[in-house]
């Protein structure tokens, strides 16, 4: 199937993606044939909140936003006869900074034509993981709840609150990779989505957003299939909701990945 839109790609601003410059990337994009494409780099994490990775270097600092939001509006005007560039952000939702968050959004939504809101980072007792670090801090998230399928519940219970949290007039309407908590299911078995999945397409659905159908997972060791996979993203289109592709680029080789995976919509 041939795409035309990739709503997710990050930049060199990521701390921990490459440094592969905005150039690269859009004309990578061009040579493949898109026609728009997202930048959506991870926002700056919300004041009070301590990234529990080992490097703190899940997001891009709040320093570097404006130097961001400009070098993309001069590509927007750089690039404007060969491919449509829109401005975005993937912003965390964190149970508990859904104030910080929203406050975020009032000041840079203006500013946005495109975002994606994501979970990355699960509270459970008080204290946070990344969700999709590693292995090993996924298996420490196991242990803390006390199985893998209590993670797999205090995940999807933190999708639904994203979508049902009030974060205001620029609240991203695509949601991100709603299946990210099957990264490592090659490592670790009995990982089952399908029940919590339909059950948040129901609420997707009756909140009127988007997909961001992710072609990541098809790179990733230990998990090799989209997010969400294609019975998921099958059962979404069903439903008439909007499956917008992104490769989650965090370096130009890595666009277009997962494409194959759009087979699955050929009819």
């Amino acid at each position: 199937m041939k795409i035309t839109r990739d709503g997710h790609i990050h930049t060199p601003f990521c701390p921990h993606g490459s440094k592969d410059s905005f150039k690269q990337y859009i004309e990578h994009c061009i040579s493949e044939g898109l026609q728009t494409i997202t930048f959506a780099e991870h926002a700056p994490l919300p004041p009070g909140f301590v990234d529990p990775v080992p490097d703190k270097d899940s997001a891009m600092p709040h320093i570097k936003l404006s130097s961001y939001l400009e070098n993309i509006d001069k590509l927007k005007k750089e690039y404007h006869n060969e491919i449509e560039i829109f401005t975005g952000l993937e912003v965390d939702f964190i149970e508990g900074f859904e104030h910080e968050t929203k406050a975020f959004l009032e000041e840079t939504g203006p500013m946005l034509d495109d975002s994606i809101l994501s979970v990355h980072f699960l509270l459970y007792q008080g204290s946070y993981t990344c969700l999709d670090y590693s292995p090993e801090s996924f298996e420490q998230l196991v242990r803390k709840t006390g199985s893998i399928e209590n993670t797999v519940q205090l995940y999807f219970q933190t999708l639904h609150q994203s979508i049902r949290s009030d974060l205001g007039q620029y609240k991203p309407k695509r949601l991100g990779h709603i299946t990210l908590i099957k990264k490592f299911h090659q490592r670790f078995k009995g990982i089952e989505i399908e029940k919590d999945a339909l059950s948040l397409l129901d609420e997707v659905q009756k909140n009127g957003m988007e997909l961001d159908y992710n072609g990541a997972g098809t790179a990733k060791p230990l998990c090799r299939e989209p997010y969400p996979p294609p019975a998921i993203a099958l059962e979404a289109k069903k439903r008439g909701i909007p499956l917008i592709y992104g490769s989650d680029a965090h370096q130009e080789k890595e666009l277009m990945q997962g494409i194959e995976a759009l087979a699955a919509f050929e009819d």
